[in-house]
């Protein structure tokens, strides 16, 4: 079984750091409603573009961090 991509973001976190996949990690982190046990591309992007926090990311980076 596939890591989740939760699992592989939370390697990535650093709240200190202002990389876009840092600043994803830090978000995904604190929302209580992100789909932790996924590793499906579109359930994450949908989550994603739906979810208030993630306005103040651009959400072109989630498609080169997912790659």
């Amino acid at each position: 079984m596939r890591k989740s991509f939760y699992s592989w973001l939370m390697t990535e976190r650093n709240p200190k750091s202002k990389e876009p996949k840092a600043i994803l990690a830090d978000l995904a982190f604190q929302d209580t409603a992100f789909p932790k046990h996924t590793d499906d591309f579109d359930e994450v992007s949908r989550f994603s573009r739906g979810a208030c926090k993630f306005f103040s990311f651009n959400l072109g980076e989630f498609d080169a961090i997912w790659e």
